[in-house]
């Protein structure tokens, strides 16, 4: 298994200088990057697919153990803050749970019942979609719950650096970034760590891009919780319509999100705003145009 594998060329690790530890980890970082580029074809697929099903109401189902799961729960969570996609439609699977506080023991990824007990409990089915993400591929836990979830017709997605990997096997969508060796034998929070995050975000924006989360290049699902999101959100409002700040901000409040004011500000009530975006699957262009033709 290549991201167990021990390399002769890190051997005296412990006795370089600091800039050449440092310097080894770029280079090792850099290559973790470019090991992303062969998956983008297969990427655009599981794109395409998990879009269908989302736009149907399905859920997006995140499974992992130990760093690997932790990347996958924290692209998970940040869903709902940058794209407005609902809490209740993110499921989180994690063979240690998500209390980090006592560390990620990870007697628990090898436990096969748990994996499939957790997606039974979840009543995953064709809807959904399920991502797997493992370095080695090989963890019992997360690779039952993805089939598991096969069984029961969700769209699977697989995430791991070893090719023919159980993990890989079981997928629909298999994403393999071949990072090879780790400078710290069998550390894949390093070089694997980096390629998941790389993959993962690709593959959580391009699909929430296709939910019609995004209108041009800016977050109108945003609905903001804090003072900075709420600021960039009447930016947003602003740049759309060419309003002043005050109707924005307005129009935000009553809204309660960015794409629902913008049409309050376009001319619509709230409920034919609501309305219209239900006409266009949540797409801002097409009901951004009805609402110019009134």
């Amino acid at each position: 298994m290549r991201t167990e594998a021990i390399s002769p060329r890190y051997s005296t690790l412990d006795q370089w200088k600091p800039q050449e530890v440092v310097q080894a980890l770029w280079a090792s970082q850099s290559h973790a990057v470019a090991a992303c580029l062969p998956v983008l074809p297969t990427l655009v697929a599981a794109v395409e697919a998990a879009a269908t099903r989302l736009k149907r109401g399905g859920r997006l189902f995140y499974v992992g153990a130990g760093s690997a799961g932790a990347m996958a729960a924290v692209d998970g969570i940040e869903l709902r803050a940058t794209f407005g996609f609902p809490s209740a439609r993110t499921v989180i699977l994690l063979a240690s749970g998500l209390d980090f506080s006592r560390g990620m023991p990870g007697g628990h990824e090898d436990d096969a019942d748990a994996g499939r007990l957790r997606m039974l409990d979840y009543g995953c089915d064709d809807k959904d979609v399920v991502i797997g993400v493992s370095a080695s591929g090989a963890s019992v836990f997360t690779t039952s719950a993805v089939q598991e979830g096969r069984a029961r017709g969700a769209l699977t997605i697989g995430l791991s650096s070893v090719a023919h990997s159980p993990l890989i096997q079981s997928v629909e969508h298999p994403l393999l970034t071949d990072t090879g060796e780790e400078v710290i034998a069998g550390s894949t929070r390093l070089g694997a760590g980096t390629a998941q995050k790389v993959v993962l975000n690709l593959f959580s924006t391009a699909l929430m891009v296709r939910c019609g989360a995004v209108h041009g290049n800016m977050m109108v699902n945003l609905r903001p919780e804090n003072d900075k999101e709420r600021q960039r959100a009447i930016a947003i409002i602003q740049q759309i319509t060419d309003c002043k700040d005050t109707q924005a901000e307005a129009a935000l409040a009553e809204a309660g999100d960015a794409k629902h004011a913008v049409l309050l500000v376009s001319g619509m009530s709230l409920e034919q705003a609501k309305a219209a975006l239900a006409r266009s699957g949540g797409v801002l262009g097409p009901a951004l145009a009805e609402a110019h033709r009134r």
